[in-house]
């Protein structure tokens, strides 16, 4: 399944940073973005340096945090008062 999406740079920004982060699930970018795990994986691969990559992919293989079925369900999660729950989590204008 191929995704015919395009991003801007900041959309794509924020996808690798979700994806970089240990404790946020493919299915979260997901649901943001409509970018299923496999295309994820495909998108860092074109926009990390290939070093950069391999340590992601190593650091990610198998970990349970990064898949919402596999985790914990003790695990709280922890939600900035100053994030947004749509919006692309921009801060908001004060």
């Amino acid at each position: 399944m191929k995704i015919e999406k395009t991003f801007t740079d900041e959309q794509i920004n924020r996808i690798v940073e979700m994806a970089w982060e240990d404790r946020t699930p493919f299915d979260a970018i997901e649901a943001q973005f409509g970018v299923p795990e496999k295309e994820v994986i495909k998108l860092m691969r074109r926009n990390m340096k290939e070093s950069s990559f391999k340590m992601w992919r190593k650091r990610v293989q198998g970990r349970n945090t990064k898949h919402e079925k596999k985790s914990v369900d003790e695990v709280n999660r922890f939600k900035s008062k100053m994030q947004r729950s749509i919006t692309m989590n921009k801060i908001s204008k004060r």
